[in-house]
């Protein structure tokens, strides 16, 4: 298993829901250098409050004179997601934002990007994991109609910065993620302490997930940096264990005691079941099962619940 220790880090949009835990976990041991807008000014509060050095900066437009001149890794977790049909400004800021800070950073040691899964076309075969060569595409989704072709974009550009730049990049198409800061799953929660009802596709068609807790997210940067390469390696990232949104959904209304009001919609978020052959072999397995994980979040969000 590799480490990260004493090295200059880049985390762009530090303040986010996956970026956060991974670096002010990271601030411990590492310099880390953290670059978002910061329009919410507590936001970056947050951040230097963890040990994370802060500097303003818009992928889109970038100014680096605020950050150190290199770094040894690059953490690129920042997109921008937001409802709405802009494509133009979604492809700007998540796929031309990496050019510019692949090419800003070409010295560095490596380059982590984090993709989503959602680049990948609906599955032909629900009955079978998605695999990194399976074809990409997108699928609609109710939250960010832009946000998988940006994606799709952000991809290609860095594809093409690290072979420019023999700058070794690891791309890593992230499934659920969630931990105390949040998550998918924590939405779930929220809903369900709400009684609101919760909309899935139907069954058999984009249900399974694969989630993968941020105490898993820390633990396989190091190893995913590692792997980095020109060519990109390109590796799903979730967790070892697929459960469908109504099994998750049932067992956090169970774990507080209420009833979790599943109902089959067109609103639903598609879901993907990633294979995780690659990504084991290159991380080692999960250490956090879906049904332990989401007890800590439970307990980490709501300390006045009492698990059943």
């Amino acid at each position: 298993m590799a480490t990260l220790e004493d090295k200059r880090i880049l985390v762009t949009g530090p303040a986010g829901q996956i970026a956060f835990p991974l670096a002010a976990r990271l601030a411990k041991d590492n310099q880390v250098w953290g670059v978002a807008r910061f329009s919410d000014t507590s936001t970056r509060e947050r951040c230097e409050d963890a040990g994370i050095r802060t500097a303003v900066v818009d992928l889109a437009d970038p100014d680096w004179s605020k950050m150190p001149d290199d770094v040894d890794h690059v953490l690129h977790l920042a997109a921008v997601i937001v409802a709405g049909e802009d494509f133009d400004a979604a492809i700007r800021i998540n796929a031309l934002g990496t050019g510019h800070l692949m090419s800003r950073f070409r010295k560095a040691r490596s380059c982590l990007v984090m993709s989503t899964c959602g680049v990948y076309a609906a599955a032909r075969d629900y009955s079978k994991p998605v695999i990194e060569s399976d074809p990409l595409g997108g699928t609609p989704q109710p939250y960010a109609a832009t946000y998988c072709v940006s994606k799709i974009a952000q991809e290609a550009v860095a594809q093409y910065a690290a072979e420019q730049f023999a700058l070794p990049t690891t791309i890593a198409r992230m499934n659920v993620a969630y931990g105390d800061n949040g998550g998918y799953p924590a939405m779930l929660l929220e809903m369900i302490l709400r009684d609101l009802p919760i909309p899935v596709l139907p069954d058999g068609h984009g249900q399974l997930a694969t989630p993968i807790h941020e105490a898993d997210i820390y633990a396989h940067t190091p190893d995913l940096l590692e792997a980095a390469a020109v060519p990109a390696t390109i590796v799903n990232w979730g967790g070892d264990e697929p459960v469908s949104i109504p099994e998750l959904a049932a067992y956090i209304a169970k774990r507080i005691g209420r009833e979790a009001k599943v109902v089959e919609s067109d609103d639903g978020i598609h879901q993907y079941w990633l294979d995780s052959t690659k990504r084991s072999r290159l991380t080692g397995r999960c250490e956090v099962s879906w049904q332990a994980g989401i007890d800590r979040m439970i307990t980490a969000r709501h300390e006045e619940l009492q698990l059943r």
